[in-house]
């Protein structure tokens, strides 16, 4: 880990470009054993990171990490391990009728130095899962975790010193000037996962390198309920999804869209839901995630006393405790779209309560405002589903659960529009860190050969029947 100061990060990168280019794209042996490497060192630290976590939260269960953080990162590491050999096979491409005599093929060639960009929510999973993928796509990588969660930080820079050379894997750590150098660098390919406003500026500075990337953002993830579903069905659900980390999920369910005639019974629902989940209680509890601090604290506790302001009925589901920073659960019902907490994501265990009276008005809703990186249908009536995933366009879908989409290796994971750029996980993420390099091997004989000059009679009789 490097305690470089901003102007040292083009040395990093100059040494990481220097050395790709010397030792050319790693073989298949080479990236899983890269791979087994970094997730044994994952396994043998498990202890040391569930513990940064809740030392940099203040208050976040151990065991609520090791399943958040470190089950679907080594998931994802024995998905790479088992399939990038298949992804790393040249494909085969047609060639047409007047070029039989040539073979065409793709190769994915791996783009060279990968910038990665973590944030605080997940500082684990969200920075080597990326970082897996860039290892399994053949790069080396430069990674900057987030500056809000030191301990953490320090934990991923022993990993990774641990496992890789400098020269192939470099980790850097900085506050925001040290970002705003970090994105401007010439890398091959920028992975930022984040806010959507750190993500413009992030794509800005990327553009003057002309470097694609990857933006992983976030916004207000949809519940939409179908009339008459099982409500404690849905409650349970909703409540394991918002209140996971504390809400501290950009895929966390952000609002619910519920027909009017059902908005008492879901709120009824919804209370003894998040009461099963923490029996005890919130505050001070071992299996509940604090808030990652004072600030974000009170921009919650902003958003509540705004919506109640404007006439919201405010339903608070636990103690809260200020000095720690731990907000229990608050479910907003008579919720309007003027609302503060309508108008940001809210990043917190928050969950306003609109009503729809025709799914029509569900979808004008959602497709009034920017497109979200998760939505979430839960209901029987297929028809109705399809509709409304036909005239909505988000990130990725879970139907009658939430976040599951999330952990499925197979599925590409990303945004559109403001909610990001790009898709990663599994095969896509392989995909998004490669080249697709175009190889055609000219035949001996084909009609080409017969198009150049001199021109005469030969050459218009092949010109009209190719132009047939």
């Amino acid at each position: 880990m490097s305690d470089a100061a901003p102007a040292d990060l083009l040395r990093i990168l100059d040494r990481q470009r220097a050395a790709c280019l010397r030792a050319g794209p790693p073989d298949l042996k080479q990236r899983r054993t890269d791979l087994r490497r970094l997730k044994a060192e994952i396994l043998k630290r498990r202890i040391e990171i569930v513990r940064a976590l809740k030392t940099d939260f203040g208050q976040r269960s151990e065991r609520e990490s090791a399943i958040v953080e470190l089950i679907p990162l080594v998931q994802s590491i024995n998905y790479m391990i088992r399939h990038v050999g298949q992804w790393m096979k040249p494909e085969r491409r047609h060639v047409s009728t007047y070029f039989q005599f040539g073979r065409a093929w793709v190769v994915r060639q791996p783009v060279g130095v990968v910038g990665i960009i973590a944030p605080w929510n997940y500082p684990v999973s969200l920075a080597l899962v990326p970082l897996a993928t860039a290892i399994a796509a053949g790069n080396r990588a430069m990674l900057k975790p987030s500056e809000f969660t030191p301990a953490t930080s320090a934990v991923i820079g022993e990993i990774v010193q641990a496992v890789f050379p400098p020269e192939q894997i470099s980790v850097v750590t900085g506050n925001g000037e040290m970002g705003a150098a970090f994105s401007a660098l010439p890398f091959d390919h920028i992975l930022f996962t984040g806010s959507t406003a750190v993500g413009k500026k992030v794509a800005e500075a990327a553009a003057s390198n002309l470097t694609p990337v990857t933006l992983e953002l976030g916004g207000k993830s949809p519940v939409v309920i179908e009339p008459g579903f099982s409500m404690q069905w849905v409650a349970d659900r909703v409540a394991f999804g918002k209140l996971i980390n504390a809400g501290q999920t950009c895929v966390a369910p952000d609002y619910v869209l519920i027909h009017e005639g059902d908005k008492d019974v879901f709120a009824t629902a919804y209370q003894d839901a998040v009461k099963k989940l923490h029996p005890g209680g919130y505050a001070g509890s071992p299996d509940y995630t604090a808030i990652l601090n004072q600030h974000h604290y009170e921009r919650l506790s902003g958003l509540i006393d705004n919506a109640e302001t404007q006439g919201a009925r405010v339903i608070r589901l636990g103690n809260d405790s200020t000095a720690d920073h731990v907000l229990a659960p608050v479910l907003l019902l008579d919720v309007t779209p003027q609302m503060a907490v309508m108008e940001e994501e809210i990043f917190g265990p928050v969950l306003p309560v609109l009503t729809y009276r025709t799914l029509d008005e569900a979808i004008a809703f959602i497709n009034a405002r920017p497109r979200p990186l998760a939505l979430y249908y839960f209901g029987d009536n297929r028809i109705e589903r399809d509709r409304l995933l036909k005239r909505t366009v988000s990130g990725n879908v879970t139907i009658n659960g939430t976040l599951m989409h999330y952990v499925q290796d197979d599925l590409p994971f990303g945004g559109v529009g403001e909610s990001g750029i790009g898709a990663y996980h599994g095969k896509e993420g392989f995909m998004a860190l490669t080249h697709p390099r175009g190889i055609y091997k000219q035949g001996r004989f084909n009609v080409a050969t017969m198009l150049q000059p001199p021109f005469g009679k030969l050459t218009d009789v092949i010109t009209n029947f190719i132009l047939r």
